[in-house]
């Protein structure tokens, strides 16, 4: 990373500080008393088992399920009211487990909607469709194909490219590789984690494709039953063993 770029993160607020999150679903508790920061332009690498909470974490970060306690600021600020339209319009967007990509509209019709619910203007929305075409640009090859006939990875594609459409200051993924093999997501993660030198973009990645996260990472937390017990730097869990100590 340039030393402009380092300067510049130091300056900024962190993109999402949150304080003492306990989160659950009826009456079973999920999150409990759960701290994290991103930084700015930093890229953290979330793992756990499953069941440990990560995607409630993303989930609550996004404004998509009301914490029981805490607080959470994004760029500094307290939203007056923590839901997705406010995340998106403060310049945060999630990337959910699942794709979630509508079958039946090909991906120009996906990518309009997601620009209209923006509220791009219309005289910039190819200037932003080219772009993130530069970042994914094997996209070209079916941008005018329903989305319900791509492949796991080309439907994937499409979900971040919806996502980084807004221009994001942060961007939340919640396993990004799954249904991938190993060398796709490799050519799906690099260009994004690469929009950190270029943008100053956060990501917080939830993963399991460990050896991939972590090439691309600044920061590891390991999460276990809704609780935190490692955080550090991605060069301390290179030995496979203390990884698996964790889990």
């Amino acid at each position: 990373m340039s030393a402009a770029v380092e300067t510049a993160r130091a300056a900024a607020p962190p993109a999402i500080e949150a304080r003492g999150l306990c989160a659950g679903y009826g009456g079973r508790e999920v999150l409990s008393d759960v701290s994290l920061t991103l930084g700015a332009g930093e890229i953290l690498c979330l793992i756990g088992h499953n069941g440990a909470g990560k995607s409630t974490l993303l989930r609550v970060l996004f404004g998509l399920h009301r914490p029981a306690a805490g607080t959470i600021r994004v760029f500094g600020e307290t939203l007056p009211r923590h839901v997705p339209a406010a995340l998106g319009a403060a310049g945060v967007a999630l990337v959910p487990e699942g794709r979630g990509v509508f079958p039946d509209l090909t991906v120009e019709e996906i990518f309009g909607l997601a620009l209209w619910s923006a509220g791009v203007r219309a005289s910039e929305r190819e200037e932003r469709v080219e772009e993130v075409l530069g970042v994914l640009p094997r996209i070209r090859e079916f941008r005018n194909r329903r989305a319900g006939t791509l492949s796991g990875g080309q439907q994937q594609m499409v979900s971040i490219a919806r996502a980084l459409l807004t221009r994001p200051r942060a961007l939340l993924l919640d396993e990004p590789s799954i249904g991938l093999a190993p060398k796709l997501f490799q050519d799906l993660i690099r260009p994004i984690a690469a929009l950190r030198e270029s943008r100053g973009m956060a990501i917080l990645l939830v993963e399991q494709n460990v050896r991939e996260a972590f090439a691309v990472s600044d920061r590891v937390l390991v999460m276990k039953s809704g609780t935190f017990i490692f955080e550090g730097a991605p060069a301390e869990l290179s030995d496979h063993a203390r990884l698996m100590e964790l889990f």
